[in-house]
């Protein structure tokens, strides 16, 4: 099974997608099926809100791509799991599992792959953007975004009683971590995955805090993070390389950089989670 793309990921694309196609006019639509279009009764006309358009600025609303379009409509990207979005020529051969084709007026390609289907694609009025995507409303902190100072974070730490993993996975307290990226927080935190968050102190949330914000950021300076069971590239075809700055995902078995024993994992809601014994 392929793990879902985190906030690195999804902040790499929307970088680099920014300085590629904002300011291009868009010439054609071409779409694979309707896997990535379950709002839509057809491919056409999901085709003809996008074509003719010119595109402006990429944001991202959690883990979700925004594009302004210059009728003020909103180009909607949601990269699902395994999906990757690529710049192109448009002689370049069409690679299996690529969804769309976003071909423009000048300057190639861009190209939405997911083999599994799991992306969604539509366009909105802005007025509708909430009522369409309505947990975009009710995200939590955006490690990537501004910043939050670590005593508004300490209220929705102490605040609850579920396990640290739980927490730091929950889009309503913080967008964008999932299985990868929680357990090396935490274990930057010194904290374990089964830690009730209101047991914290006040030194822990500090902690827990500080590494929130620094893994999330260190992650997307080296372009997300390439995994066997979530393989990862650019727009541009480059593997992310904070694979090779992991302190404990998928390193069962070898030394932690903080005391030499071997990191250990547990099946936890049904997948691995990783740590070292020196979390408490």
């Amino acid at each position: 099974m392929t793990i879902d793309l985190e906030l690195p990921e999804v902040e790499t694309i929307r970088h680099a997608l920014d300085r590629e196609i904002a300011g291009r006019k868009v010439k054609t639509v071409d779409m694979a099926s309707m896997a990535t279009l379950s709002r839509y009764r057809n491919r056409k006309s999901f085709a003809l809100r996008v074509e003719g358009r010119k595109l402006g600025p990429v944001r991202r609303m959690g883990l979700t791509l925004v594009i302004k379009l210059d009728n003020d409509d909103l180009l909607v990207i949601r990269p699902g799991a395994g999906a990757t979005i690529r710049r192109h020529a448009a002689r370049d051969a069409v690679q299996p599992g690529t969804e769309a084709t976003f071909t423009f007026t000048i300057g190639g390609q861009f190209r939405l792959v997911d083999p599994e289907g799991a992306s969604e694609l539509c366009v909105v009025a802005p007025e509708d953007l909430l009522s369409e995507f309505p947990e975009l409303g009710a995200s939590g902190i955006d490690p990537a975004g501004e910043m939050v100072p670590w005593t508004a974070f300490a209220g929705q730490v102490l605040g609850r009683k579920v396990p640290l993993k739980d927490l730091l996975c929950d889009d309503a307290v913080v967008v964008g971590v999932g299985e990868v990226y929680s357990d090396e927080i935490l274990f930057h935190a010194g904290l374990r995955h089964d830690r009730p968050s209101n047991s914290l102190s006040t030194q822990e949330v500090r902690r827990l805090h500080g590494a929130l914000i620094s893994v999330v950021n260190d992650a997307i300076k080296y372009r997300g993070t390439d995994l066997d069971d979530r393989p990862f590239v650019d727009v541009y075809g480059e593997p992310g390389t904070y694979r090779h700055h992991l302190a404990v995902y998928g390193r069962a078995g070898a030394l932690s950089e903080r005391n030499r024993s071997a990191i250990q994992r547990v099946k936890y809601k049904g997948r691995w989670t990783y740590f070292c014994e020196t979390q408490v």
